[in-house]
C-alpha cells in the first residue's frame, strides 16, 4: 500500500442502506493510502468496529453527541429506529453539528483536505467552503435516479391538478425522457413547504449536492452510461465517480449477517441451483399485516421455495397492524421456507447458488448487491428513490414489476404466478440479462475494471 497523504473526513448519514455502503467506500480509500476520519454520534460507533480492525492505522473515529431534537426520542440516533417519514427530522438534527464539526477544524493541526460526506448532509458543502477544501457528495442512489433529484430541485416541475396524484410529470432534459406519476417521486420534494425553516434546510442541502466539488456514485459506468454523462453535464464538470458496485469485503472482517446466517446457509445449501426466492424489503420499511397476508398466499399458492426476511416494526408503526406472520404460515411452509426475523445476511443469501430470484422494495444497496450476484429482481418499491430505481430495473430488463407503492395491496394470485414465472423457463430472457449485468457488474470490480479505475481517479483528486 502506498501511502497518498491524504486526509478526509467522511461524514455517513445515519441510516442503514446509507451508512454501510459509505463504509464500504472509506474501507477502499483506506487500501489505497488515505488517512481518515470517520464522523460519527455515539450510539453508531458500533458499525465501525470491523473497518476500524481492519485498518488501525488509517482510520480514526470523531465521535460528537448527537443533537436533540423534538421530533426524534432521547437515545435514538439512527433512522432504521424511527419511522418512515423520521429522515427529514434526522436530516435537519445532524445540521446542529456544523459548529462542533468547525471547531473540531480549526483546533485540528492536521486536518482533513476535504469531506465526504452522504447525500442528506449537504450542509457539509457550506462548512467546507468555510475552510477552504473540497467537498464530495457520496450517493446511495442510481445515476438515473441522482439525475431526477437533481432535476426537480434545479427545474422545480409542478403538479397541476391538485387532485390527480397519478397526474406524470415529464424529465425532459434527462436522456430517454423519462416520466413519472407525481405519487412516485420524491417525498422531500414533494412535501417541501417554501419558507419552512426544516424543508428550507432540506432542500438547500440537496441542492449543495450539485455544488459539490466531486460526486460519488455506487454505480459502475457500464450500468449507466448515458447517466453519467448526462450528470456529467448537469454539474459541468467530469469529477462524477462511478465506483460501484461497493459491496462488503468478505476477507476484512467487515462482512455482515444477523445471528441466523448459519440456520438460513444450510438450509440454501439443500436446495437446487437458482431455485429459491428471496424477499425482503430493506432496513425501513415495514409490510403492513394485510400486505403480509398476500405475500404468505402467494408464497403458499406457488409452491416456491423462499427466504423472507421479515422487519419487525418499529417507533410509529400503529401496534397490532405491521409486520404480523400470519398465524399458521410458519407450519404450513415448513421444509419449503424459512423466515429470517430482523437483519438478514442479504449478501450471503443473493450470493448464494440457490437463490435466483430476489423481491425488493428497490433500494439501491439492495439491486447492487442482487446484480453483482446475478440474480433476476422482483419489484416492489416503495417510496423515496426506489420508484425511479425499479424504472431503471425495467428499462435494462433485468426487473419484473410486482407491485408499486408503501400501501398498495397486491392480488395473491398475481403474486403466486409471478413467483412461479421468476424460477422457470417463463423468465429466461430476464435471468440471462440478469447473469449478463452480474458479470458486467464483477469486471468493473475486478482488479483492473472501470469501478477501480474510477476510485484510483477519486482519490487523485482529494489532495
Amino acid at each position: 500500500m502506498s501511502i497518498t497523504g491524504h486526509h478526509i473526513l467522511v461524514f455517513p448519514y445515519p441510516a442503514q442502506g446509507h451508512m454501510l455502503a459509505l463504509l464500504d467506500l472509506t474501507h477502499q480509500l483506506a487500501t489505497r493510502g488515505v488517512y481518515i476520519t470517520i464522523l460519527v454520534t455515539p450510539k453508531n460507533l458500533p458499525s465501525l468496529t470491523s473497518l476500524l480492525s481492519a485498518h488501525p492505522k488509517t482510520i480514526a473515529t470523531l465521535v460528537l453527541p448527537f443533537p436533540a431534537h423534538p421530533n426524534i426520542p432521547p437515545g435514538i440516533e439512527n433512522t432504521k429506529d424511527l419511522p418512515v417519514d423520521g429522515f427529514k427530522a434526522m436530516m435537519v438534527a445532524l445540521g446542529d453539528l456544523y459548529k462542533p464539526v468547525l471547531d473540531w477544524f480549526q483546533n485540528n493541526p492536521t486536518p482533513p483536505s476535504a469531506i465526504v460526506s452522504d447525500m442528506f448532509l449537504g450542509w457539509t458543502y457550506n462548512l467546507a467552503c468555510q475552510v477552504g477544501i473540497h467537498h464530495y457528495t457520496f450517493s446511495v442512489t442510481s445515476a438515473f435516479s441522482l439525475s431526477v433529484i437533481f432535476s426537480l430541485w434545479r427545474y422545480n416541475p409542478k403538479w397541476d391538478d391538485q387532485e390527480n396524484e397519478n397526474e406524470m410529470i415529464l424529465f425532459p432534459n434527462i436522456p430517454n425522457l423519462p416520466e413519472f406519476p407525481w405519487w412516485k417521486l420524491s417525498i422531500v420534494y414533494r412535501t417541501h413547504v417554501d419558507g419552512d425553516p426544516s424543508s428550507e434546510f432540506i432542500k438547500t442541502g440537496l441542492c449543495n449536492t450539485m455544488a459539490s466539488w466531486g460526486i460519488i456514485v455506487n454505480s459502475f459506468t457500464e450500468l449507466e452510461q448515458i447517466y453519467f454523462d448526462h450528470l456529467k453535464d448537469e454539474v459541468d464538470h467530469d469529477r462524477v465517480f462511478a465506483v460501484g458496485p461497493i459491496l462488503p469485503t468478505g476477507n476484512t472482517g467487515m462482512g455482515r449477517g444477523g445471528s441466523s446466517s448459519n440456520d438460513v446457509l444450510s438450509w440454501l445449501d439443500k436446495c437446487g441451483n437458482e431455485e429459491v426466492v428471496y424477499i425482503c424489503f430493506g432496513s425501513q420499511s415495514v409490510l403492513t399485516n394485510d400486505q403480509m397476508e398476500v405475500v404468505a398466499r402467494g408464497l403458499e399458492k406457488s409452491q416456491v421455495k423462499f427466504v423472507w426476511s421479515v422487519k419487525e416494526p418499529t417507533v410509529g408503526h400503529v401496534a397490532g397492524k405491521y409486520g404480523r406472520i400470519p398465524i399458521g404460515f410458519e407450519d404450513r411452509v415448513t421444509g419449503r421456507g424459512i423466515i429470517v426475523r430482523g437483519w438478514a445476511p442479504q449478501v450471503v443469501i443473493l450470493s448464494h447458488n440457490s437463490v435466483g430470484v430476489f423481491l425488493t422494495h428497490c433500494g439501491w444497496n439492495s439491486i447492487m448487491e442482487a446484480m453483482e450476484a446475478e440474480v433476476l429482481m422482483l419489484t416492489w418499491p416503495m417510496t423515496a428513490d426506489q420508484h425511479t430505481n425499479a424504472s431503471l430495473l425495467h428499462e435494462l430488463k433485468v426487473g419484473i414489476r410486482a407491485c408499486a407503492g408503501a400501501k398498495t395491496i397486491p392480488d395473491s394470485d398475481e403474486l403466486a404466478e409471478l413467483f412461479i414465472k421468476s424460477v422457470s423457463e417463463e423468465a429466461k430472457v430476464e435471468r440471462e440479462l440478469a447473469r449478463k449485468f452480474g458479470r458486467t457488474a464483477k469486471q468493473a470490480i475486478d482488479k483492473n475494471g472501470s469501478s477501480m479505475k474510477e476510485l484510483d481517479r477519486l482519490v487523485a483528486t482529494l489532495g
